[in-house]
């Protein structure tokens, strides 16, 4: 049964993988679509779609992220020491989810992901906002909205650089 739950979890572990990853490059396709669409009409009030896509594609990227590595969590620290006890072998009984993290440029690639995501999730949105602000389209109600915006942002950020630390 055990072996079993392993097979489920990582299985639900690569569809996240490939869901998360997705996310990215549709994030990047859909901003570019606005500022393709915002260039080509002028009307500069659209650029306040590209926070929103990324508010919302974002922390789903986050929390699709944050599962992955529950799961790798949980084989290393629970299903991995049952299923050891049950067997009585000794050490790790997957190895590859302790092997693949002792990898010394480990650390590096993770700040260069977590740079990348916020570049696409906070960086890139806000330079549309900062557009934005410097444009005519500036109303006072669309002020208010991107205002909103920067502070959900700003939420998200503190997301992912928290989850970062993990």
């Amino acid at each position: 049964m055990l072996l079993a739950e392993y097979d489920r979890i990582k299985e639900e572990q690569k569809t996240r993988i490939g869901f998360r990853d997705n996310l990215l490059y549709f994030t990047l396709a859909a901003s570019t679509a606005v500022l393709a669409l915002t260039v080509e009409s002028g009307q500069t009030h659209l650029l306040l779609a590209v926070p929103v896509i990324c508010l919302v594609l974002g922390w789903t990227y986050l929390v699709n992220d944050e599962k992955i590595s529950a799961v790798g969590h949980y084989i290393r620290d629970r299903l991995g020491p049952r299923l050891a006890e049950l067997s009585g072998a000794p050490g790790a009984v997957f190895g590859w989810e302790v092997y693949h993290r002792d990898d010394a440029r480990r650390t590096t690639r993770k700040r260069l992901q977590t740079a990348v995501d916020l570049f696409t999730y906070l960086v890139l949105p806000m330079i549309c906002l900062a557009a934005f602000w410097c444009s005519p389209a500036v109303r006072p109600l669309l002020v208010i909205v991107s205002l909103a915006q920067t502070l959900a942002l700003a939420v998200l950020g503190w997301q992912f650089l928290r989850y970062a630390e993990h």
